[in-house]
């Protein structure tokens, strides 16, 4: 299976098929979208095997760095070399459900 984002002027993406064929590389596939759909495709990965993330509608595509990210959550949070946003403090600890407090710049637990 190939998957292939569409990107927009603005390189954001707009959507994301999966295509059948037996070409590994995904050339077929991606000359298929062009020819058939029109648009700008790059192909992505489910496991983050290339350009960092699989991409998602609203993500952007980062042209310069070939990598896919998630839009920016807070302005507080930065992005790293593996093109994730990050906190300015880790999250306490996973097993809790947390918030974050971007006025407060802090994690705030939830009450389960």
């Amino acid at each position: 299976m190939s998957h292939f984002a569409e990107i927009n002027n603005d390189n954001r993406v707009i959507r994301v098929l999966v295509g059948d064929n037996n070409d590994p590389m995904g050339d077929e596939g991606h000359q298929w979208l062009i020819n058939n759909l029109g648009g700008t495709w790059i192909k992505t990965s489910y496991n983050g095997n290339i350009r960092f993330n699989f991409a998602g509608v609203g993500d952007i595509y980062d042209l310069e760095a070939d990598a896919f990210y998630k839009t920016q959550p807070y302005p507080s949070w930065s992005l790293d070399s593996n093109y994730q946003w990050q906190p300015p403090i880790p999250m306490p600890d996973k097993i809790k459900t947390w918030k974050w407090d971007e006025e407060k710049l802090e994690w705030q637990l939830l009450e389960n």
